[in-house]
């Protein structure tokens, strides 16, 4: 399982490349299914790899004149807080045992693999049926607007769903970017990954105090993401982009599904 979970790695960046998101929504059942880390550690070590990916992945973007970094300021400062925040103070006060639904134990693992699967679900539908925002604004609109109350509301959600359950919500940064910043579409890519890339980055540093990490299966995990991504960015101009996210959407739709399965029914026979 685990030359698969490797494998499995390389693909996160490569999905993240493609589409310029959706690799996060994976980092965590590949490390919980197939490296067998348990999900509280998962979630933490999600938000090294998908901020260190991301980081690379925004390299280019920036160079090419796609981030904007006032927006990344605006939008990521509240998300930067409340990442932090969850990280350092919420997830250690969740109890591991939480409640009891008939013969289901309801434990601290199974309810942050329950959120990220119902997280999973919410971006499936949103890849599937496509970003209608996509041709708002011309892809070099440099001189957004700004609705403060919303972005910030929303970089407090992506916040706590991204200390959560370690995912960077590219799916719901880009719309938000576009919709409330007034961003072109090709900015808001590149703008959302510096915002993914800090956020998870900061929210790591949450856990250092309270977990032992593996570092050189870390950084092998994190490399293999990385090679993905310039794969990604490689392919990207050959493979059409919107026939890809609705097919990776209809693949996390899947493992979404499957891992509510798992987690809720099946574990509970065992």
């Amino acid at each position: 399982m685990e030359i698969i979970g490797y494998l499995a790695s390389i693909l996160i960046g490569v999905s993240l490349g493609l589409i310029g998101g959706g690799g996060s929504i994976l980092t965590v059942p590949v490390l919980v299914y197939l490296f067998g880390i348990h999900p509280v550690m998962a979630t933490a070590y999600s938000l090294f790899i998908v901020g260190s990916t991301s980081f690379v992945g925004a390299i280019p973007k920036f160079k090419k004149g796609f981030v904007h970094l006032k927006t990344a300021l605006i939008f990521g400062t509240p998300a930067l807080v409340t990442v932090y925040a969850t990280r350092k103070f919420l997830i250690p006060l969740i109890p591991d045992r939480i409640f009891t639904v008939g013969a289901q134990v309801i434990t601290k693992p199974v309810l942050l693999m329950v959120i990220f699967a119902l997280l999973m679900l919410v971006a499936s539908f949103s890849m599937i049926r496509g970003r209608q925002v996509e041709n708002s604004l011309p892809d070099h609109n440099q001189n957004p607007t700004y609705n403060y109350k919303l972005i910030v509301l929303e970089g407090v959600i992506v916040g706590i769903l991204t200390g959560l359950v370690g995912a960077g919500g590219g799916f719901l940064i880009i719309p938000a970017l576009v919709l409330f910043s007034k961003l072109s579409m090709k900015t808001a890519i590149g703008t959302s990954l510096v915002i993914i890339a800090a956020k998870s980055l900061i929210g790591f540093t949450g856990d250092l105090s309270h977990y032992m990490m593996d570092w050189s299966f870390l950084l092998i995990v994190t490399g293999l993401a990385i090679i993905g991504i310039f794969i990604g960015n490689w392919l990207n101009n050959k493979v059409p982009g919107k026939k890809l996210e609705k097919a990776f959407g209809w693949f996390v739709l899947v493992m979404g599904i499957g891992i509510l399965i798992k987690e809720l029914f099946l574990d509970s026979f065992q």
